[in-house]
């Protein structure tokens, strides 16, 4: 689907949805690949085998080819209309929004500045805490302004999330915040070998505690808790 953002500014969206979707998932990409990547296809082709569809969509500058994100009132409207666009094509189906590192952060300030009609929630894949070597929680500071849960997959070796500081502002978040931990994953959600776990393992994970989070969030019972995905037994 084409998705009108503004006058100016037209995206390209992939809408997956199973025959009768329980939820469906706004996916926003990272600062440096699109919807079309591997890591975004896999959120999405495992959220369809849990009966849950997604709306992947293009920032404006990806659409464009840049490699500039765009501006944040630029990529938030893009999630706005996005959302719109999810609401309209899947009328009834409980709608929750996010996406990985930057799409996920865009999600989340667009939710700050004015909460996007129906939806009930925001999942948020590695969410950037902050940049590599810099640990802050300025880019916490707006998450205090939402009031629909939040789900947080995070990786123990994100350099763009420090877990402690992670923590920190989870905890001033209360019961809005579900921190999902994943041992010794990255920003990307890839684990050494050593582990005891492969990447697909991981993902398999983190969309099955995703899917029930959601479930949850739909049923009005979640509340903040701190899980971990582990080495496999």
């Amino acid at each position: 689907m084409k998705i009108q953002v503004d006058e100016a500014h037209i995206v390209s969206s992939l809408l997956l949805a199973p025959p009768e979707p329980t939820a469906c998932l706004v996916l926003a990409h990272g600062a440096g690949a699109g919807m079309t990547h591997a890591f975004m296809v896999a959120v999405a082709e495992g959220l369809l085998q849990r009966r849950i569809a997604s709306l992947r969509f293009q920032f404006p500058y990806m659409e464009a080819g840049s490699r500039r994100p765009d501006r944040p009132a630029l990529a938030q409207a893009t999630v706005r209309a996005a959302a719109d666009a999810a609401r309209q094509a899947l009328s009834g189906v409980p709608l929750f929004a996010g996406g990985k590192s930057f799409g996920g952060r865009m999600a989340s300030q667009a939710q700050a500045e004015a909460p996007m009609p129906d939806v009930l929630g925001l999942v948020l894949l590695g969410f950037p805490l902050h940049p590599a070597g810099k640990p802050s929680l300025d880019r916490a500071a707006h998450l205090t302004q939402i009031s629909v849960p939040m789900l947080f997959l995070q990786g123990t070796r994100d350099a763009l999330a420090e877990m402690s500081l992670l923590a920190r502002a989870a905890s001033d978040l209360g019961r809005r915040a579900t921190v999902v931990q994943v041992e010794q994953a990255d920003h990307s959600f890839h684990v050494p070998a050593r582990s005891g776990r492969t990447d697909a393992e991981v993902l398999d994970a983190l969309l099955d505690r995703t899917a029930t989070w959601m479930q949850e969030v739909v049923q009005g019972g979640a509340g903040g808790r701190r899980t971990r995905i582990g080495p496999v037994s």
